[in-house]
């Protein structure tokens, strides 16, 4: 009977360590920088952490993953420290998945594995009740840890694997303010801004006119100079605004055009500007194509635009900021089509809102309508 409780100790050991052991490397695939960073921006930011304090907090947490991971195959305070705090991580893991739950729904990754292995917050929650369960039959098994009591041993796997986190993804500055719009490679003649007075709100028909104090209206009639006057104009456009888009593409809100914000290692991505091309070649009315990439393999770009089959203007964005302009729920390929500066259709993932190129030759085709 003791060898049966004795190996069914080492099992549950063996099982929960593997468990926390993945949900730390897991958090680091397939980069470290990259993957924390998306850790951040879609699960920390949501829940209210703010810029300064999540790189920290996420480098921290996955640290003591790997800690408890490590520490549950060590005798020392196994029973009287190590057990309890996993049980405690789980339980505020399964209250916090909860309250996502009742508050957004079973969608979307809870992040627990990270882009390894995607797990919706119920799985997440099923999971981490089952480790609990586990943990309290283990701690029950277990006799008492009298003679194994060197803290050293645990402050010191704690300490080095937070350490080691930091030193595997260390904190970069993010991108702020007003781009340097010279670093914008194009592979395009850059257009001109035009001034804010040029433009015409949508909701305004305006009447073009012929200047009163021109040679054609001091002489004529005033019957000829009616008849002379151009018919009214309705502009059938929407009004211009200003977009997220502007400060990396000067000319982003003027007219009709296709904002792309690509990874350049992401196959989807480059089938999407595959299809991107396609569309060019086929349609001589569409729009200027513009491409932000995420600076995740940068060093693909070139490659990139060799299997799409053209090259377009691009502005290479560190990988926060980069989630913050596609958007925090939203996944690559992320397409939008402007007008004007108004997002009139966007695509992003490759689930339920994935690019469709017929979507958006039927959208940039369609007149405008209020």
């Amino acid at each position: 009977m003791e060898n049966n409780k004795r190996t069914i100790a080492i099992v549950i050991r063996i099982i929960i360590a593997f468990l926390f052991l993945l949900s730390a490397v897991a958090k680091l695939y397939p980069s470290p920088y990259f993957a924390i960073s998306t850790f951040e921006v879609k699960q920390l930011y949501t829940m209210g952490f703010s810029e300064g304090f999540a790189p920290y907090f996420s480098r921290t947490l996955i640290g003591i993953e790997f800690a408890l991971g490590l520490l549950l195959l060590q005798p020392h305070y196994l029973k009287r420290l190590v057990i309890p705090a996993t049980i405690a991580m789980l339980v505020v893991f399964i209250a916090h998945l909860t309250i996502d739950t009742i508050s957004n729904g079973n969608s979307g990754s809870c992040g627990c594995f990270g882009e390894l292995l995607p797990m919706t917050p119920v799985e997440a929650i099923i999971k981490n009740v089952i480790s609990v369960v586990l943990l309290i039959w283990l701690y029950r098994l277990l006799p008492a840890d009298y003679k194994n009591r060197n803290i050293w041993v645990l402050t010191t796997v704690l300490f080095a694997c937070i350490l080691g986190v930091f030193m595997a993804a260390p904190i970069q500055p993010v991108q702020s303010g007003q781009p340097d719009l010279s670093e914008i490679q194009s592979a395009e003649t850059d257009t001109v801004f035009e001034d804010d007075t040029n433009i015409i709100p949508a909701d305004t028909a305006t009447t073009a006119t012929i200047p009163q104090d021109t040679p054609a209206a001091t002489t004529q009639p005033q019957e000829a100079a009616t008849a002379a006057t151009p018919a009214p104009v309705t502009v059938n456009e929407p009004a211009k605004v200003k977009s997220v888009y502007s400060q990396y593409f000067p000319n982003a809100d003027k007219g009709k055009k296709i904002i792309a914000l690509f990874a350049p290692g992401c196959e989807h991505c480059r089938d999407a500007a595959k299809e991107l091309t396609a569309l060019k070649a086929k349609n001589k009315d569409f729009p200027e194509l513009q491409i932000i990439f995420m600076d995740e393999e940068a060093n693909l770009i070139p490659d990139f635009f060799k299997y799409a089959g053209a090259k377009y203007p691009y502005k290479v964005l560190d990988i926060i900021t980069f989630w913050k302009v596609l958007g925090n729920d939203k996944d690559t390929p992320g397409i939008v089509y402007l007008w004007n500066g108004n997002i009139m259709k966007d695509w992003n993932g490759i689930n339920e809102k994935h690019f469709v190129a017929s979507e958006l030759e039927k959208a940039y085709k369609k007149p405008y309508t209020k």
